[in-house]
């Protein structure tokens, strides 16, 4: 399966899992639920990549540049986004997390002088453009909770931007360690573990700290635990190790911005839970951002 197909695979398993965190996110708090869902993802990557026993691939300078993108890309990144999430709703924290792919592409072409012209251009213009318009345009039912706004708007995209630009700057820094050919036998398993683990210790520190936001709103329960097992078993462990397998043969520009259609993605699955569809021009957008795709793929 080539680089582009593994990106948009992991757009999918986003656009899925976005909807699981909901629940989770607002019931526990933004912290606790990715100090939990960060440990669990943590340990199902730990015991992947001991059976791969590929350690001994990563030098120490490696996992700490893997440690330094999970603290930055994870576990700020993520933290962010939840929190953005329980403001605005997945929908709204979608738009505002689509920018990684700008800022991405912006230093793809900056620091690894990627190119991004002709039809590729194109591609990445309807694609980026759909996604705007999917997550803008796409009327939802605002009797829905997931639709509310609760508390400031420039707080809660503040904190999406920063999820964004958390995303994009612990995306690009992996990209020489992932495709440069000494580095080929670098395992991306174990590479996702570290960050991973990473993140967690710093949910878990933060935690030990006495930090009053990093507090369970509610005990978590049977229910909440798959929920979130569920959640970051489809979104890290295999959406996060489908993007670092990507990186590893892609341009970051092209990769990022296939994993940003996850908001187009997301409208089908919150027409089934709002009940309500959405618009044409909602449909519309989709068909840019598949259009966007096509382009990038084989253009």
């Amino acid at each position: 399966m080539s680089y582009e197909w593994l990106a948009l695979l992991a757009a999918a398993l986003w656009a899925c899992t976005s909807l699981i965190s909901v629940t989770p996110s607002r019931v526990m708090g933004a912290f606790a639920y990715s100090r939990w869902r960060m440990g669990l993802v943590s340990l199902m990557l730990l015991c992947a990549s001991l059976y791969n026993n590929q350690w001994q691939m990563i030098s120490m300078s490696q996992a700490a540049l893997f440690a330094l993108s999970g603290f930055i890309g994870v576990f700020v990144g993520d933290t962010a986004l939840f929190a953005c999430m329980n403001r605005l709703g997945p929908r709204r924290a979608s738009l505002l997390f689509a920018c990684h792919a700008a800022f991405s592409a912006f230093l793809g072409v900056w620091l690894f002088n990627e190119d991004l012209i002709g039809w590729p251009l194109l591609g990445a213009a309807c694609l980026f453009l759909g996604v705007i318009l999917a997550v803008s345009f796409g009327r939802r039912s605002e009797q829905h909770s997931w639709e509310k706004i609760t508390g400031s708007v420039g707080v809660a995209v503040a904190l999406g931007l920063t999820a964004a630009l958390c995303q994009s700057l612990g995306t690009v820094m992996l990209k020489p360690l992932m495709s440069a050919p000494e580095y080929r036998a670098i395992d991306p398993v174990a590479g996702s573990a570290l960050r991973m683990l990473s993140a967690f210790l710093a949910h878990w520190l933060l935690w030990l700290s006495g930090y009053k936001l990093a507090r369970s709103l509610k005990a978590i329960n049977p229910k909440l635990f798959l929920m979130i097992a569920a959640n970051g078993f489809l979104a890290m462990a295999v959406g996060m190790t489908l993007m670092l397998f990507a990186l590893r043969y892609g341009d970051v520009s092209v990769v990022a911005l296939l994993s940003s259609t996850s908001p187009v993605l997301v409208l089908p699955l919150l027409w089934i839970v709002t009940k309500h569809a959405p618009t044409r021009s909602a449909w519309a957008s989709a068909g840019l951002c598949v259009l966007g795709s096509a382009l990038l793929i084989f253009g």
